[in-house]
C-alpha cells in the first residue's frame, strides 16, 4: 500500500524561501513518481511539481518555474521541493502525492496520484 508523509510548510514573508518534504513507501515497482500540488482557497487544486524515481526527469508548473526546485534526497524515497521568492499567490495548502508510474507528466497531464497526504500549509504575508 502506498503511503506518503508530508513535512514542512509554514508562514513565509514574500520574498522568502520555505522546504517542504515528502516521504513515499509501499513501491512494488521500480517505477513511481512523487509530486506536489496545492489548492487556494476557492480554487481548483493545481499541479505544482512532479519528481520520477526512474530517470530522475522533473516538470514544473509555469508559475514556479525558476522559482521552485525539486530533488530527490539521495538514494531514499524522499523529495524535497525547495521554494524560493514565494509570493502571496503562492499561499495554499500543499498536498504531496505518489503514484506507480514511468512519468508524472505528459503533455498538459499530471499523474492523478494514487495516495495522497494530508496537505500542509504554506501563507504567504507580511
Amino acid at each position: 500500500q502506498l503511503q506518503v508523509e508530508e513535512s514542512g510548510g509554514g508562514l513565509v514573508q514574500p520574498g522568502g524561501s520555505l522546504r517542504l518534504s515528502c516521504a513515499a513507501s509501499g513501491f512494488t515497482r521500480a517505477a513511481y513518481v512523487i509530486g506536489w500540488f496545492r489548492q487556494a482557497p476557492g480554487k481548483a487544486r493545481e499541479a505544482v511539481s512532479c519528481f520520477s524515481f526512474l530517470d530522475g526527469s522533473t516538470h514544473y508548473a509555469d508559475s514556479v518555474k525558476g522559482r521552485f526546485t525539486i530533488s530527490r534526497d539521495g538514494t531514499k524515497n524522499t523529495v524535497h521541493l525547495q521554494m524560493n521568492s514565494l509570493e502571496p499567490e503562492d499561499t495554499a495548502v500543499y498536498y504531496c502525492a505518489t503514484q506507480e508510474s514511468v512519468l508524472c507528466r505528459y503533455g498538459d497531464v499530471w499523474f492523478p496520484g494514487d495516495s495522497w497526504g494530508q496537505g500542509t500549509q504554506v501563507t504567504v504575508s507580511s
